[in-house]
Protein backbone atom coordinates (compact mmCIF):
# COMPACT_ATOMS: atom_id res chain seq x y z
CA UNK A 1 0.00 0.00 0.00
CA UNK A 2 1.92 3.46 -1.35
CA UNK A 3 1.95 6.35 1.11
CA UNK A 4 -1.05 8.58 -0.82
CA UNK A 5 -3.44 5.13 -0.15
CA UNK A 6 -2.66 5.06 3.39
CA UNK A 7 -3.06 8.96 4.11
CA UNK A 8 -6.44 8.64 2.69
CA UNK A 9 -7.57 5.67 4.44
CA UNK A 10 -6.26 7.14 7.60
CA UNK A 11 -8.57 10.38 6.87
CA UNK A 12 -11.22 8.65 5.70
CA UNK A 13 -12.16 8.17 9.71
CA UNK A 14 -13.77 10.90 11.44
CA UNK A 15 -11.22 9.96 15.28
CA UNK A 16 -8.07 7.71 16.04
CA UNK A 17 -7.91 7.27 19.87
CA UNK A 18 -4.66 6.13 19.46
CA UNK A 19 -1.40 7.39 17.62
CA UNK A 20 -0.40 4.60 14.68
CA UNK A 21 2.73 5.31 13.06
CA UNK A 22 1.84 3.71 9.26
CA UNK A 23 5.03 3.51 7.38
CA UNK A 24 5.66 7.16 8.23
CA UNK A 25 1.97 8.69 8.18
CA UNK A 26 0.63 9.22 11.91
CA UNK A 27 -3.00 9.02 12.96
CA UNK A 28 -4.64 12.31 14.00
CA UNK A 29 -5.00 11.14 18.12
CA UNK A 30 -8.01 12.85 19.34
CA UNK A 31 -5.62 14.51 22.11
CA UNK A 32 -2.18 15.47 21.76
CA UNK A 33 -1.59 13.96 25.73
CA UNK A 34 -2.35 11.01 24.83
CA UNK A 35 0.65 9.65 23.04
CA UNK A 36 2.71 10.24 26.48
CA UNK A 37 -0.57 8.44 28.15
CA UNK A 38 -0.69 5.33 25.86
CA UNK A 39 3.54 4.87 25.99
CA UNK A 40 3.40 5.02 29.66
CA UNK A 41 0.60 2.82 30.26
CA UNK A 42 2.92 0.34 27.81
CA UNK A 43 5.36 0.66 30.32
CA UNK A 44 3.14 0.19 33.14
CA UNK A 45 1.09 -2.94 32.86
CA UNK A 46 1.80 -4.40 28.94
CA UNK A 47 6.04 -4.81 29.59
CA UNK A 48 5.85 -6.32 32.87
CA UNK A 49 3.15 -9.34 31.55
CA UNK A 50 5.78 -9.06 28.56
CA UNK A 51 8.82 -9.89 31.12
CA UNK A 52 7.49 -12.36 33.00
CA UNK A 53 7.14 -14.56 29.81
CA UNK A 54 11.02 -14.63 29.24
CA UNK A 55 10.45 -11.39 27.14
CA UNK A 56 8.06 -12.90 24.33
CA UNK A 57 4.66 -13.80 23.45
CA UNK A 58 5.89 -16.15 21.89
CA UNK A 59 3.85 -19.16 21.75
CA UNK A 60 1.09 -16.99 23.28
CA UNK A 61 -2.45 -16.48 22.05
CA UNK A 62 -4.60 -13.21 23.66
CA UNK A 63 -7.64 -12.07 23.76
CA UNK A 64 -8.22 -8.13 23.55
CA UNK A 65 -11.58 -6.99 24.54
CA UNK A 66 -12.75 -3.86 23.26
CA UNK A 67 -9.97 -3.67 20.99
CA UNK A 68 -10.72 -0.26 19.64
CA UNK A 69 -8.16 0.54 16.44
CA UNK A 70 -5.61 -2.71 17.97
CA UNK A 71 -3.20 -0.82 19.85
CA UNK A 72 -2.74 -3.81 22.27
CA UNK A 73 -3.33 -5.65 19.83
CA UNK A 74 -0.88 -4.85 17.90
CA UNK A 75 1.73 -4.53 20.87
CA UNK A 76 0.96 -8.12 21.72
CA UNK A 77 1.93 -9.19 17.98
CA UNK A 78 5.14 -7.41 18.12
CA UNK A 79 5.86 -9.01 21.25
CA UNK A 80 5.64 -11.98 19.60
CA UNK A 81 2.24 -13.39 20.13
CA UNK A 82 1.10 -16.37 17.84
CA UNK A 83 -2.45 -15.01 17.42
CA UNK A 84 -4.71 -12.00 19.04
CA UNK A 85 -7.90 -12.00 18.65
CA UNK A 86 -9.98 -8.70 19.23
CA UNK A 87 -13.29 -8.18 19.86
CA UNK A 88 -15.11 -4.46 19.44
CA UNK A 89 -18.72 -2.73 19.84
CA UNK A 90 -17.62 -0.71 16.50
CA UNK A 91 -17.58 -1.71 12.93
CA UNK A 92 -15.33 2.04 12.30
CA UNK A 93 -12.69 0.66 15.10
CA UNK A 94 -12.63 -2.59 13.45
CA UNK A 95 -11.85 -0.81 9.78
CA UNK A 96 -8.89 0.91 11.83
CA UNK A 97 -7.72 -2.09 13.44
CA UNK A 98 -7.94 -4.00 10.15
CA UNK A 99 -6.13 -1.24 8.34
CA UNK A 100 -3.66 -0.91 10.58
CA UNK A 101 -2.75 -4.37 10.79
CA UNK A 102 -2.59 -4.34 6.54
CA UNK A 103 -0.39 -1.49 6.95
CA UNK A 104 1.58 -3.34 9.29
CA UNK A 105 2.10 -6.60 7.70
CA UNK A 106 0.75 -8.96 9.65
CA UNK A 107 0.57 -12.14 8.42
CA UNK A 108 -3.07 -13.02 8.05
CA UNK A 109 -3.48 -16.11 10.26
CA UNK A 110 -2.24 -14.43 13.35
CA UNK A 111 -5.23 -11.73 14.01
CA UNK A 112 -8.78 -11.84 14.07
CA UNK A 113 -11.33 -8.75 14.67
CA UNK A 114 -14.76 -9.18 15.13
CA UNK A 115 -17.19 -6.54 15.11
CA UNK A 116 -20.00 -7.98 17.89
CA UNK A 117 -21.53 -7.35 21.65
CA UNK A 118 -18.93 -8.79 24.04
CA UNK A 119 -21.96 -10.35 26.41
CA UNK A 120 -23.48 -11.84 23.07
CA UNK A 121 -20.39 -12.96 21.69
CA UNK A 122 -19.44 -16.79 22.76
CA UNK A 123 -15.73 -16.05 23.31
CA UNK A 124 -15.55 -20.08 23.28
CA UNK A 125 -15.60 -20.93 19.86
CA UNK A 126 -12.27 -19.14 19.30
CA UNK A 127 -10.31 -21.62 22.10
CA UNK A 128 -8.74 -20.57 24.94
CA UNK A 129 -6.33 -17.43 25.51
CA UNK A 130 -2.97 -17.13 27.75
CA UNK A 131 -3.59 -13.64 27.97
CA UNK A 132 -6.85 -11.50 28.20
CA UNK A 133 -6.53 -7.58 27.73
CA UNK A 134 -9.28 -5.49 29.55
CA UNK A 135 -8.41 -2.31 29.36
CA UNK A 136 -10.37 0.72 29.67
CA UNK A 137 -13.80 -1.40 29.69
CA UNK A 138 -14.62 -2.82 33.04
CA UNK A 139 -16.12 0.97 33.97
CA UNK A 140 -18.01 0.95 30.86
CA UNK A 141 -19.80 -2.09 31.07
CA UNK A 142 -23.12 -2.72 33.53
CA UNK A 143 -22.85 -6.84 34.01
CA UNK A 144 -18.89 -7.48 35.47
CA UNK A 145 -20.11 -10.64 36.83
CA UNK A 146 -20.71 -11.95 34.14
CA UNK A 147 -18.16 -10.50 32.26
CA UNK A 148 -15.65 -11.53 34.59
CA UNK A 149 -17.31 -15.02 34.25
CA UNK A 150 -16.99 -15.10 30.34
CA UNK A 151 -13.28 -14.28 30.68
CA UNK A 152 -12.65 -17.04 33.04
CA UNK A 153 -13.98 -19.47 30.66
CA UNK A 154 -11.33 -19.28 28.32
CA UNK A 155 -8.70 -17.36 30.15
CA UNK A 156 -5.93 -19.86 30.87
CA UNK A 157 -3.63 -17.90 32.93
CA UNK A 158 -3.18 -13.88 32.80
CA UNK A 159 -5.76 -11.39 33.09
CA UNK A 160 -5.16 -7.43 32.70
CA UNK A 161 -7.61 -4.90 34.34
CA UNK A 162 -6.75 -1.29 33.70
CA UNK A 163 -10.10 0.78 34.88
CA UNK A 164 -10.91 3.65 36.00
CA UNK A 165 -12.56 3.49 39.48
CA UNK A 166 -15.00 4.52 42.31
CA UNK A 167 -12.80 6.23 45.26
CA UNK A 168 -15.88 4.71 47.44
CA UNK A 169 -14.43 2.53 50.43
CA UNK A 170 -15.19 -1.28 50.15
CA UNK A 171 -16.21 -3.64 47.51
CA UNK A 172 -18.58 -1.19 45.96
CA UNK A 173 -20.04 -0.67 42.24
CA UNK A 174 -21.06 3.21 41.54
CA UNK A 175 -24.07 3.88 39.00
CA UNK A 176 -22.35 5.84 36.14
CA UNK A 177 -24.06 7.15 32.98
CA UNK A 178 -23.07 6.27 29.02
CA UNK A 179 -23.61 7.53 26.07
CA UNK A 180 -24.11 4.39 23.80
CA UNK A 181 -23.66 7.53 20.53
CA UNK A 182 -20.20 8.31 21.79
CA UNK A 183 -17.04 6.65 20.91
CA UNK A 184 -15.83 6.98 24.38
CA UNK A 185 -18.78 5.12 25.88
CA UNK A 186 -20.38 1.80 26.14
CA UNK A 187 -22.23 0.76 23.03
CA UNK A 188 -25.22 -1.20 24.74
CA UNK A 189 -26.56 0.63 28.10
CA UNK A 190 -27.15 4.25 29.00
CA UNK A 191 -25.26 3.29 32.31
CA UNK A 192 -22.47 1.48 33.87
CA UNK A 193 -21.37 -0.25 36.78
CA UNK A 194 -17.95 1.64 38.18
CA UNK A 195 -15.95 -0.59 40.28
CA UNK A 196 -14.14 0.12 43.65
CA UNK A 197 -10.16 -1.28 43.99
CA UNK A 198 -11.63 -3.62 46.52
CA UNK A 199 -14.55 -4.82 43.87
CA UNK A 200 -11.84 -5.53 41.29
CA UNK A 201 -9.68 -7.72 43.30
CA UNK A 202 -12.46 -9.50 45.34
CA UNK A 203 -14.16 -10.31 41.68
CA UNK A 204 -10.63 -11.43 40.71
CA UNK A 205 -10.65 -13.52 43.06
CA UNK A 206 -14.10 -15.16 43.17
CA UNK A 207 -12.87 -16.31 39.77
CA UNK A 208 -9.70 -18.03 41.02
CA UNK A 209 -6.93 -15.45 40.06
CA UNK A 210 -4.75 -14.25 42.34
CA UNK A 211 -4.24 -10.60 41.76
CA UNK A 212 -1.72 -7.52 42.00
CA UNK A 213 -2.55 -3.57 41.95
CA UNK A 214 0.20 -2.01 39.82
CA UNK A 215 1.73 1.75 41.41
CA UNK A 216 2.05 4.15 38.48
CA UNK A 217 5.34 5.52 38.07
CA UNK A 218 4.76 7.52 34.79
CA UNK A 219 8.31 8.86 33.72
CA UNK A 220 10.36 9.78 30.12
CA UNK A 221 13.20 8.63 29.31
CA UNK A 222 15.56 10.86 31.34
CA UNK A 223 13.40 9.30 34.69
CA UNK A 224 11.36 12.50 34.86
CA UNK A 225 7.94 12.50 35.92
CA UNK A 226 5.56 12.58 32.57
CA UNK A 227 2.15 12.60 33.86
CA UNK A 228 0.92 14.15 30.53
CA UNK A 229 -2.28 12.37 29.70
CA UNK A 230 -2.44 10.24 32.95
CA UNK A 231 -3.26 12.30 35.88
CA UNK A 232 -6.45 10.20 36.84
CA UNK A 233 -3.24 7.30 37.84
CA UNK A 234 -2.01 10.07 39.52
CA UNK A 235 -4.68 10.96 41.56
CA UNK A 236 -5.89 7.52 41.98
CA UNK A 237 -9.26 7.27 40.17
CA UNK A 238 -7.16 4.40 37.76
CA UNK A 239 -5.31 1.75 38.46
CA UNK A 240 -4.13 -1.69 36.60
CA UNK A 241 -4.10 -4.95 38.20
CA UNK A 242 -2.19 -8.28 36.64
CA UNK A 243 -4.59 -11.24 37.52
CA UNK A 244 -2.87 -14.52 37.21
CA UNK A 245 -4.45 -18.42 37.29
CA UNK A 246 -0.98 -20.15 37.21
CA UNK A 247 1.68 -17.56 37.09
CA UNK A 248 3.41 -16.63 40.25
CA UNK A 249 3.23 -13.37 40.18
CA UNK A 250 5.57 -12.37 43.07
CA UNK A 251 7.94 -12.48 39.45
CA UNK A 252 6.30 -9.81 38.51
CA UNK A 253 9.08 -7.11 37.48
CA UNK A 254 6.53 -3.87 38.33
CA UNK A 255 6.04 -1.46 41.46
CA UNK A 256 3.19 -3.04 43.54
CA UNK A 257 1.25 -1.17 45.21
CA UNK A 258 1.09 -1.51 48.85
CA UNK A 259 -1.44 -3.66 50.93
CA UNK A 260 -2.48 -0.27 52.83
CA UNK A 261 -3.53 1.63 49.87
CA UNK A 262 -5.27 -1.52 48.38
CA UNK A 263 -7.05 -1.57 51.79
CA UNK A 264 -8.24 1.73 51.68
CA UNK A 265 -9.81 1.08 48.03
Amino acid sequence: MQDEEIRQKIDSFPRWHYQFDLKGNLTPIHKEDRVNRHAQRKKHFFDPVVRIFGGSLEGIRVLDLACNAGYWSLASIEAGADYVLGIEGRQMHVDQASLVFDVKEVHRDRYDFVVGDIFETDFRQFGTFDVVLCLGLMYHISKPIELMEKISEVNDDILIVDTTLSKAGGAFFKIVPQNPDSPMSAVDRSVALRPTRRAVLELAEHFGYSIVTLEPDFRNAKGEPAWAGGHDYRGGSRRAFVCAKKTDLSHLSAKVESAQKVLRG
